[in-house]
């Protein structure tokens, strides 16, 4: 079930992120520097489009639509790593771009870790560019996605 999230989730939704995060083997002190990017705040919940996916009870996921000018950016989507490949990125992925195509815009663009960009292409994403960044003396090259709704 994919439903809106609610502001009291904000802690639950930061740990998914976190913890997605620590799934492709990153070291801790680099998810330190990551960690205010990643975090949900009950504030971000309230001004954005963030919906969880839930099962048993149990928040597995979750996306942000963030809408500025007529655009859209898909600011989050994270899934719990124990939930990694079982489907739970797609429904969310397609939900998050059902609801996005009623917002009157074009497209949603996102930056990809390099781990999830083979899955956003795989989702119909498009490559439109990079955007560059160092930690720690090392380069990380984000690619810059776009999915056309029209």
């Amino acid at each position: 079930m994919i439903r809106p999230a609610v502001h009291n989730e904000a802690a639950t939704l930061t740990e998914i992120a976190l913890d997605a995060k620590r799934h492709w083997g990153f070291p801790e002190n680099w998810i330190k520097h990551w960690e205010s990017d990643l975090t949900i705040s009950p504030e971000f919940i309230e001004k954005h489009h963030v919906y969880v996916t839930e099962q048993d009870g149990e928040i597995r996921g979750f996306y942000a639509l963030c809408l500025a000018d007529n655009k859209a950016e898909l600011e989050h989507m994270w899934v719990t790593p124990a939930y990694i490949g079982t489907g739970i990125g797609k429904e969310l992925f397609l939900d998050a771009m059902d609801r996005a195509a009623t917002m009157n815009v074009n497209a949603v663009e996102l930056t990809a870790d390099p781990n999830a960009a083979g899955f956003y292409t795989r989702m119909g994403a498009t490559q439109i560019g990079a955007t560059d960044s160092e930690i720690e003396g090392q380069p990380r090259h984000l690619p810059r996605m776009k999915v056309d709704l029209s």
